[in-house]
């Protein structure tokens, strides 16, 4: 059985790899929660390592990943707000854990968002809808990804053309953002969309 304070480190540990695209060190984990000692934060993964939640990669210092539940073929992800398909909208924040097939997972740390707006809807991303995002600070062009402008999010197609970035919608009415290539701070690239339908 995990304890709350072991579900509460795994939350942690999916929201902040999410967000800086690599696990936390114990040290941060211990100054996020007010401990004292790195022992605590020791003893709390060793427990969730027997349990088969976390993995820990010993000459790494940022060595650590939560392990998706394989019996179940699910993982759970954190779904860290709203991201707009349309104008920027808010911050990546305000963190929940939704559970997702393990197979629509990215490579790499993934975390969801729920989207705003109509920019894309010629690409099939829906308001409402939920993608699911790898988290990575850069992405080829033509890629569909999440960036951020001046702290809020958008999630538009890519371009880099010379010292400018153009984040260019799916919605033949809109017309691209062009920005200077410094102002723009890509957090991931979308991996998979999920969809609920309604009666």
């Amino acid at each position: 059985m995990v304890t709350r304070r072991q579900k509460e480190i795994v939350d942690f540990l999916r929201t902040f790899t999410a967000r800086h695209g690599v696990a936390p060190t114990l040290e941060e984990i211990a100054r996020h929660f007010g401990l004292a000692s790195v022992a605590t934060v020791h003893k709390h993964l060793r427990g969730l390592e027997a349990r088969g939640v976390v993995r820990r990669h010993p000459r790494r210092s940022r060595g650590l990943a939560v392990v998706a539940d394989e019996a179940s073929g699910t993982a759970r992800v954190p779904l860290l707000g709203r991201v707009a398909a349309g104008v920027p909208l808010e911050a990546v924040e305000h963190a929940e854990a939704i559970v997702v097939p393990e197979e629509l997972l990215g490579r790499g740390p993934t975390f969801a968002l729920r989207v705003a707006g109509d920019s894309m809807v010629e690409d099939g991303i829906l308001d409402g809808d939920v993608v699911l995002v790898e988290a990575r600070p850069d992405a080829p062009n033509g890629a569909t990804v999440v960036a951020v402008l001046d702290g809020e999010a958008t999630i538009k197609r890519l371009e880099r053309r010379g010292d400018e970035v153009h984040l260019v919608p799916a919605n033949r009415l809109l017309a691209p953002l062009v920005v200077p290539a410094h102002a723009v701070q890509i957090r991931g690239v979308v991996v998979a969309l999920l969809r609920r339908y309604r009666a």
